[in-house]
């Protein structure tokens, strides 16, 4: 399974949301991360063909998405950031109805919602009302809504938005589960949530792709170094003001700040390997300098 962008723009007015995007998935775990505001949920809604780009084209194994329609739609399965559901419905009765929305013959519906609902870890839950559910258990519920038709094609909007880190431990390791076989995007911007599943990253801004590979790719790609020191307690606000800080930690000394830096900040200070979150920081994090930083 192979999905191709090229060129892809998507305008609203004067503003662009993606912008002249190229880029080529196969099938795999592929992250989408960025903050929000960066244009992720516009791509993955054209993705999913509910909207139309301004320009350039969304190939499926050579095929325009938009001209394939059904065809489409019958290898796609999507999680929305939120998704509609009846509140008094069971959880068995909400994916019994999505499947016959997707066309599912009611025997074959019986017996996927049944394999989902076990996949998924929601047996204790089959008939619970869906209004009682947590938002891990009901994003549970969605992720096996998006699996019914055991798509080719899984595209998971800030799937792990609101969850605790136990569910969202357990939704990673679902994902990695179910990335078997199938293209999966998955958009976020929660590092940790694609740092150990994903086998390439997009980093996003502004409607752009402003790097993409693996991992390692991208954290080597780090156009600036990183260094831990100790600092009084005192010179914080100021170091804030200078650097780009990407952790700090209080000690009975001073605080160890992570400093991104081309250049050695201080004299005690000590190059450290970059990590994901660091390179996240650079590209989307405050501006030293800036009013009202915030880590």
């Amino acid at each position: 399974m192979k999905l191709e962008l090229d060129d892809l723009t998507k305008e609203f007015g004067d503003f662009t949301a993606v912008d002249h995007m190229k880029l080529t998935m196969t099938n795999g775990v592929h992250g989408l991360l960025g903050v929000n505001g960066a244009g992720k949920t516009t791509l993955m809604r054209m993705l999913c063909t509910l909207l139309k780009p301004t320009s350039g084209s969304i190939r499926c194994d050579g095929k325009d998405i938009f001209e394939m329609d059904s065809e489409y739609r019958k290898l796609l399965g999507y999680l929305p950031q939120e998704f509609g559901f009846y509140p008094e419905f069971t959880v068995e009765d909400y994916l019994l109805y999505i499947a016959a929305l997707k066309g599912i013959r009611p025997v074959v519906a019986k017996k996927r919602v049944k394999e989902m609902i076990a996949k998924v870890g929601l047996s204790k839950a089959t008939h619970k009302k869906m209004k009682k559910l947590s938002g891990g258990m009901r994003r549970r519920a969605g992720i096996a809504q998006a699996m019914l038709n055991n798509p080719k094609i899984l595209i998971l909007d800030e799937p792990t938005a609101g969850l605790d880190p136990n569910e969202r431990i357990r939704f990673r390791n679902l994902i990695s589960e179910l990335a078997e076989d199938r293209l999966v995007l998955l958009s976020t911007h929660i590092v940790s949530d694609i740092e150990y599943i994903a086998n390439e990253i997009w980093l996003m801004k502004d409607g752009i792709l402003v790097r993409k590979g693996t991992v390692d790719e991208i954290i080597h790609s780090m156009p600036e170094n990183i260094w831990e020191c100790l600092v009084e307690k005192n010179m914080v606000s100021e170091c804030m003001k200078r650097y780009k800080i990407s952790n700090m930690k209080s000690e009975k000394d001073g605080v160890v700040l992570r400093i991104i830096s081309k250049q050695r900040p201080f004299s005690n200070a000590r190059s450290v390997e970059a990590s994901l979150e660091d390179v996240f920081l650079y590209y989307f994090g405050e501006k030293a300098g800036d009013e009202d930083v915030a880590f």
